[in-house]
């Protein structure tokens, strides 16, 4: 299951590998207002959005006095563990198994084999992946293989959110589709050769697929 928004929608029209790889996921849930509002011009009235943090809360709430272990994968260097400390404190879900901090570098074959390993000995029947896209698609995808859980779920920056390291844009500017305004002006030096290519280029794409189905309609 895949938090996708406009970055990984982009990235799959850029790079076909990695459309693949998002049409592989059981569910790729919508993540940004700007894949809702495109889906709800296109015939999807009822679409709402599902933002992978507050999916990743409210999976915890629900299941704190549930027999459901979880496997925090991601984040820098101790994020995951902080994240299983606040998912307790916060939601008193004590029932993270295990934590893993990816490197940057791709993990081998071996590496994936051995992390597939000890995600099924910790009992974990949920795996919540919290890299950027596409790394974590991507990584999800290659895990899928080595590991028998019941859900891979990637759910972005909900690691850094949750744990207090990166704040969240408010309720309104994400309302607004907003949020990215918000990201960039906290984190300008990491995310604005990002969002200097994405937000154009997918209004772009979208405008362009409109008026292509408005002509072959208009011609029909």
């Amino acid at each position: 299951m895949s938090a996708t928004g406009a970055h990984g929608l982009v990235t799959a029209w850029k790079d076909p590998g990695f459309k693949a790889v998002l049409d592989s996921f059981y569910w790729n849930l919508p993540d940004g207002m700007p894949g809702v509002w495109v889906g709800r011009l296109r015939g999807a009235a009822r679409m709402t959005r599902c933002y992978g943090p507050d999916f990743f809360r409210r999976v915890i709430e629900a299941s704190a006095n549930q027999a459901i272990g979880h496997f925090l994968c991601g984040g820098k260097e101790g994020v995951a563990e902080a994240l299983k400390a606040a998912v307790g404190t916060r939601y008193s879900n004590f029932n993270v198994v295990g934590t893993f901090c990816p490197p940057f570098r791709d993990l081998s074959e071996e590496e994936f084999q051995e992390l597939g390993r000890r995600i099924d000995q910790s009992g974990a029947r949920i795996v919540w992946i919290g890299l950027s896209t596409p790394k974590q698609e991507r990584f999800a995808h290659c895990l899928a293989r080595y590991t028998q859980v019941n859900f891979l779920i990637t759910v972005g920056a909900a690691f850094d959110f949750h744990t207090g390291r990166v704040r969240q844009a408010p309720a309104w500017m994400q309302a607004a589709s907003l949020e990215w305004l918000f990201r960039l002006l906290m984190e300008p030096k990491r995310l604005y050769r990002r969002y200097l290519e994405i937000v154009p280029l997918f209004i772009l794409l979208n405008l362009k697929e409109f008026f292509s189905i408005t002509k072959h309609t208009y011609k029909a």
